[in-house]
C-alpha cells in the first residue's frame, strides 16, 4: 500500500505543480497471478462485466477495497485492463512489480485511495461486513474463511459514496483524499480509535461515516495537542466540528428529503429553487433553515426520521448558537481554550449528555 501510494501521492504533487493535467494523477494496482495456479480465475466473466459497466457514461461510483487485514483501503475504481500495460504508464506504477517480476491477472487504475480503518482488526471486520460477497449467496465479507478467488466481487447494500467531488473538495480543501489522509497522518486514527472506545462509544462513533470522524478527530486532536498553550487560536476545532456537522446533517437531509412531496423537497437559496434530495455541501446556515423554516417539511422530518423531534428543535436551536460562534472564529475572532473546551464537551459528551451520541441516533425510520 505504500508503495501505490507514493506513485499516487507523486503523480498529485506533480499535478499541484501544473506539470500535468488531471487525468494524469493515477496508480495501477496489479491483480498478482500465483506461480502455482494452473487454472483461470473462476469469476474472471464477472470481473470483465465490471469494465464494461465501467466504460458507461453514467458508470456509478465503483470501488476496490484494498486490506491487509489490520487496515482497510477503498479506492476510486477508473478502469481494469486485462492486457500488459503500456510502457508509457510505468510510471503510474510501483517499481516492485519488474523488479520482481511480478505477472497480473489484470491491473486496476486508481484515481484515488482513501483510508477507512488504521491498524485496528476489529473496525476491518465491521466495517467489511457492511459488504456482500456475490459468489457467498449474497453473505456479509468474512476474513475468516473467505477470502478465496480473490478479487472477491461484492455490492455495497447501504450504497455509500465515498469520492463524490463537491464532498471531497469541501472536506480536504481540494486535495485528493490520499493526500488528505497523508497530512493528517496516523495520529488522527488513534484519536480515532480512542473516541470510539473511550469516549462515543461504538454504537454511536459506527453511526458516523469515514468522512465525518476524520473531521471529528482532527478537532479533538487539535485541541489535545494545544490545550495547554494559552496563546493558542482554536478556531480549527470549531471549524471541522462544523464540517463534521455539515456533511452528516445534510446526509440526512438527503435520504430524508428524497421520500418527500416536490413542494417539501425544494428550497429558496440566494434565488435559486435548490433540490434538498439532491444539494451537497449545506452551510450551517442552510442546514437550519431547512430544518425550521418550514412546518411542513419539519413535521414530515419528525415522521420520517427517528429522533427527528431533538433534530429539528433543541438541536437547531445548538446550531444556531454554534454557528454564530464559527461565523466569529471565520471572521478573524480568536477562540480561546475556554470557549472551545465547552464546545468540545458538550459535543464528545464529557460531563454531559453529548450532541453527537444524540445525533447518531437521528436515523430513518
Amino acid at each position: 500500500m505504500d508503495e501505490h501510494l507514493a506513485v499516487l501521492l507523486r503523480q498529485a504533487a506533480a499535478l499541484r505543480a501544473s506539470k500535468q493535467s488531471d487525468g494524469d494523477a493515477y496508480v495501477w494496482w496489479g491483480r498478482v497471478r500465483s506461480q502455482h495456479r494452473q487454472a483461470g480465475l473462476p469469476h474472471m466473466e464477472s470481473i470483465r462485466a465490471i469494465e464494461a459497466s465501467l466504460a458507461s457514461e453514467d458508470s456509478p461510483e465503483t470501488h476496490l477495497y484494498l486490506t491487509d487485514y489490520r487496515s482497510l483501503y477503498v479506492a476510486d475504481l477508473a478502469e481494469i485492463c486485462f492486457k500488459p500495460l503500456a510502457q508509457s504508464e510505468m510510471s503510474h506504477v510501483p517499481a516492485y512489480y519488474a523488479l520482481d517480476h511480478l505477472e497480473c491477472d489484470f491491473w486496476f487504475k486508481l484515481w484515488d485511495v482513501r483510508r477507512l480503518v488504521t491498524d485496528d482488526l476489529p473496525a476491518t471486520i465491521e466495517q467489511l461486513k457492511k459488504l456482500h460477497n456475490v459468489d457467498y449467496y449474497d453473505q456479509p465479507v468474512s476474513l475468516y474463511g473467505g477470502m478465496v478467488n480473490l478479487p472477491l466481487v461484492v455490492t455495497r447494500p447501504d450504497g455509500l459514496t465515498f469520492f463524490d467531488p463537491d464532498d471531497r473538495d469541501r472536506a480536504t480543501d481540494s486535495v485528493l483524499w490520499a493526500e488528505f489522509d497523508a497530512e493528517i497522518g496516523t495520529q488522527v486514527a488513534h484519536v480515532e480509535r480512542s473516541l470510539r472506545d473511550d469516549v462515543l462509544g461504538e454504537i454511536a462513533w459506527s453511526a458516523f461515516d469515514p468522512t465525518v470522524r476524520s473531521f471529528i478527530a482532527t478537532a479533538e486532536k487539535i485541541y489535545r495537542d494545544h490545550r495547554s498553550d494559552p496563546a493558542f487560536d482554536f478556531s480549527a476545532v470549531m471549524g471541522s466540528f462544523s464540517k463534521a456537522l455539515e456533511v452528516h446533517v445534510g446526509g440526512l437531509l438527503r435520504g430524508a428529503c428524497a421520500k418527500m412531496p416536490p413542494l417539501m423537497r425544494f428550497m429558496n437559496v440566494d434565488g435559486v429553487a435548490l433540490d434538498l434530495a439532491q444539494a451537497r455541501g449545506l452551510s450551517l446556515q442552510s442546514l437550519i433553515h431547512t430544518l425550521s423554516s418550514d412546518e411542513g417539511r419539519r413535521r414530515a422530518l419528525v415522521d420520517s426520521l427517528h429522533n427527528g423531534q431533538w433534530l429539528t428543535g433543541a438541536f437547531v436551536a445548538v446550531l444556531t448558537q454554534f454557528r454564530e460562534l464559527r461565523n466569529d472564529a471565520t471572521h478573524e475572532r480568536r477562540i480561546d481554550e475556554r470557549t472551545a473546551k465547552l464546545w468540545r464537551n458538550n459535543f464528545l459528551g464529557v460531563g454531559s449528555d453529548g450532541y453527537l451520541v444524540q445525533l447518531s441516533k437521528v436515523k430513518p425510520r
